[in-house]
């Protein structure tokens, strides 16, 4: 394969940060402490590092409209409508898993 131009990487990972945000809408079942416990990240990770892109790039954005690109809606309405209640598993698992600043 001929190296790809800078265009054409920027493209084909915008392509896929926007597949990862619609597959994360759509499967809303799967709950923040499920990826942060298997992945190490979960939608507000995603959504805090399009916000600081963002203002690097020196477009003011804050947290509440990060959030609302990646979940599609309202944070709020988010947490409402498919936030379920850890279980002491999974709040255990966190603790354990937990990035450590």
């Amino acid at each position: 394969m001929d190296e790809l131009s800078e265009e054409q990487r920027t493209a084909f990972e915008a392509a896929a940060f926007r597949r990862l945000v619609s597959h994360l809408r759509e499967r809303t079942d799967v709950q923040n402490i499920d990826l942060m416990n298997l992945a190490g990240f979960c939608r507000n990770c995603l959504s805090n590092w399009y916000r600081e892109a963002a203002n690097a790039a020196g477009v003011a954005m804050d947290k509440e409209e990060s959030r609302e690109i990646i979940y599609g809606m309202p944070y709020d309405a988010w947490r409402e409508l498919h936030q379920k209640e850890a279980s002491a598993e999974q709040k255990a698992a966190f603790e354990v898993n937990r990035p450590h600043e």
